[in-house]
């Protein structure tokens, strides 16, 4: 399998980077103690593609946000700085480690009214939880991507986004890896699914590892 590095010029990405708004200073301490605390620290969203779901928050007018997959609480800080007025976000999140670190990282920024962070697996929570809401990210487990789309297309509100991380999977989704592992052949059946659902219409972008995004068709 290529590395991601081989998809995009690096110093295409370094450049994206530079030419990107830097985050707040709050952002940039969860990054430090990300790299620094966590060998899978690769799971957080970063600089450009962070910018990017705030665009996208922002762009919508969102006011009721959904996130699945919490890690450090990167993602879900970055988005608050896009909620319109009254807005708030649920992040689910399965690791019990994650949710004690996010809220460690999401009170000294101020978010804490702004951000629930809620245990346990995200199914059983989407069960409990009710619509309709104006934007979802997803990036969790990635062999679980279609039963999370499954269980958020009826709880999406009718201008609503979802939005879906590594759809790329460092290339592994790619015809030519002749052995890809479980979550490569995962997300190839997902993104196959989704651009061929009559209920939407996606677009896959290039952002990073790969950024689906989703709407309701029609």
């Amino acid at each position: 399998m290529r590395d991601m590095a081989q998809l995009v010029d690096p110093e295409v990405e370094l450049y994206a980077a530079a030419h990107t708004t830097p985050p707040p200073a709050h952002l940039e301490a969860v990054d430090v103690s990300t790299r620094e605390g966590f060998a899978a620290w690769g799971m957080m969203v970063g600089r450009q593609e962070g910018r990017f779901l705030e665009m996208l928050v922002f762009a919508a007018q969102a006011t009721r946000v959904l996130e699945i997959g919490t890690f450090t609480g990167y993602s879900s800080m970055a988005m608050a700085a896009g909620l319109g007025a009254g807005g708030s976000i649920i992040s689910l999140e399965m690791d019990p480690h994650h949710p004690v670190t996010a809220p460690g990282n999401i009170a000294p920024a101020g978010l804490e009214s702004f951000i629930s962070v809620i245990e346990g697996p995200a199914l059983r929570t989407l069960e409990q939880l009710q619509g309709p809401f104006d934007l979802v990210f997803i990036d969790a487990d990635k062999v679980s991507y279609d039963a999370y789309y499954e269980a958020v297309l009826p709880k999406l509100a009718p201008h609503g986004l979802i939005v879906v991380d590594n759809t790329l999977q460092h290339g592994g989704v790619l015809a030519r890896t002749e052995q890809p592992n479980e979550p490569a052949r995962a997300l190839r059946a997902f993104n196959d699914k989704v651009v061929n659902d009559p209920r939407v219409v996606c677009v896959l972008t290039t952002i990073r590892d790969g950024v689906t995004l989703i709407r309701r068709a029609g």
